[in-house]
């Protein structure tokens, strides 16, 4: 493994965390002039909050191909062909090679970033134990906590047998033992029920101190999530009761400008990492690198705005499914289409009369052009050219990118509620429903557990993997056999990236 210090070295600016603000906040000053060294003066306990913002820095700072391996297998997505990532394509078509190098990559980034969320709240313990009043220690180590339980669970769905770290000291995985996907996911229940009381009962965008920063109610999410992998259905909808009893949260009513600038700390979302360009057309910028799902070579509306890498592409298995729901927003928001995939849908004789909609320019006026690599590609992780701050041009720069929302909230209660599980807040015709209208879609009642996991097909397509990990959960794996893929239980994980089997002892004890 890479070598990881023991200390908070931070590369880029802080201000990187938020929208642009006003007033003098300690997000706004640069993490790289703090010193998180031994020469820390703990009794200074206004400086309590800097190692956690220091593990965010690292949670927004994550590398591009970390979201791309986590969600590119499943029946939603297809990797695009034609490029210098084969082993990503072979990936998507469950051919897993452990030397290519971004399994190694997103081990390592997300093992970095959870050794920083421990050091985070060891630091937090010496400001503590030099404080002579009160502190907001406990608030500051549930946070991190629950930034740690959110990478632990994205590592144990993609590998599933994992380690639990105690420490930040990376030389314990060399004598550490691996957890079970099970395991882990009960582990994080209950980091979350220890987190859930000290985090600001609030949405995470009304936060003064850190807005977007994580609340009782991501920690919550997170709790949910990982009931749900281990089937644990009613502690999913206690969990989901609660964030939909809290009020807090609403379904953005414009489902396509969710995924563009009015997303960013809108109120569907629970966690997102942030990115800025702080509103002026040069000089420094924190973003998420979109042209990996971009397409390449289309038309701007704003000449000049640089295009993707066409790597990450809505896969026809969903479109038609999407089209057959006769769906239309979520359609239109979720796809780019060229005119070369228009033309492969109504190949399929079902499909020969597309609605009228349907183009190669989005409502935008983007013009999507054909290209090589992709018939289509991801309308999610899509900025209009014309939302780019004026002088900006790289592809989706100064948007947000959303981990959790309130819509996933609603699917998994839903879904809890069709599998057993009993509600305090609202019914599971009512969550499915209130997802269905803001698609324009007709309400149901009586509404089935395969009713529910249609509409999560529909409504979280191309997002952090959900499909993939809920057809493996329902054991459900024909549907992962399409377009020429053979999915089988024996794929359901990547194997151990080689560069980490060579080093860590536990890792080759597995294989």
């Amino acid at each position: 493994m890479k070598p990881i210090k023991n200390i908070f070295k931070i590369t880029f600016t802080i201000a990187a965390l938020l929208l642009a603000t006003a007033c003098h906040n300690l997000l706004d000053e640069p993490a790289e002039n703090r010193s998180f060294t031994g020469e820390i003066d703990y009794t200074n306990t206004s400086d309590m909050i800097q190692p956690l913002i220091g593990a965010y820095a690292d949670l927004y700072a994550r590398g591009w191909e970390d979201f791309p391996l986590i969600a590119v297998r499943g029946d939603d997505v297809n990797a695009g062909g034609l490029g210098d990532q084969q082993d990503y394509a072979e990936t998507d078509k469950y051919n897993y090679n452990k030397d290519y190098w971004m399994y190694n990559s997103m081990w390592q980034n997300f093992y970095k970033d959870i050794f920083t969320a421990h050091s985070a709240m060891e630091q937090i313990e010496l400001y503590r134990e030099n404080a002579t009043g009160s502190t907001n220690a406990d608030q500051y180590i549930a946070e991190a906590k629950t930034i740690r339980a959110w990478l632990l669970f994205e590592l144990s769905r993609v590998w599933g047998s994992v380690f639990i770290t105690t420490s930040s000291d990376p030389s314990d995985l060399l004598v550490a033992g691996l957890s079970t996907k099970d395991e882990v996911m009960q582990h994080i229940s209950d980091q979350m029920d220890e987190a859930v009381p000290y985090l600001p009962n609030m949405h995470p965008n009304e936060r003064p101190d850190i807005p977007g920063g994580v609340t009782r109610y991501t920690a919550l999410a997170i709790k949910a999530l990982a009931n749900l992998e281990l089937k644990n259905y009613q502690a999913v909808a206690d969990a989901t009761s609660q964030i939909i009893s809290s009020g807090e949260f609403e379904l953005e009513p414009d489902f396509y400008e969710l995924f563009k600038i009015k997303g960013k700390l809108n109120s569907e979302n629970l966690m997102e990492l942030q990115y800025s360009d702080f509103g002026l057309g040069s000089g420094d910028q924190k973003s998420y690198l979109f042209a990996f799902f971009g397409p390449q070579g289309w038309t701007p509306v704003v000449d000049g705005a640089g295009s993707g890498w066409g790597f990450y592409e809505p896969s026809l298995k969903y479109i038609k499914f999407m089209l057959d729901r006769g769906e239309t927003v979520r359609l239109e928001t979720s796809v780019l289409f060229t005119n070369r995939g228009i033309a492969e849908i109504k190949k399929d004789a079902n499909y020969a009369t597309l609605p009228s909609w349907i183009s190669n320019t989005t409502r935008s006026g983007d013009v999507i052009n054909d290209y090589a690599r992709a018939l289509f590609a991801s309308g999610k992780h899509y900025l209009p050219s014309n939302q780019l701050t004026p002088g900006r041009k790289d592809y989706g720069t100064n948007k947000n990118f959303t981990c959790i929302r309130y819509a996933e909230i609603l699917l998994m209660h839903a879904e809890a509620l069709t599998q057993g599980a009993s509600g305090s807040s609202i019914s599971a015709d009512q969550a499915v429903n209130l997802v269905r209208e803001r698609a324009g879609l007709d309400p149901i009642s009586g509404v089935t557990n395969a009713q529910v996991m249609d509409e999560k097909f529909a409504e979280l397509g191309m997002e952090w993997g959900t499909r993939y990990y809920d057809m493996i959960r329902l054991n459900k794996l024909s549907e992962l056999s399409y377009d020429g893929r053979t999915f089988s239980a024996d794929k359901t994980f990547l194997p151990y990236p080689q560069n980490q089997v060579d080093q860590l002892p536990a890792l080759g004890d597995s294989n």
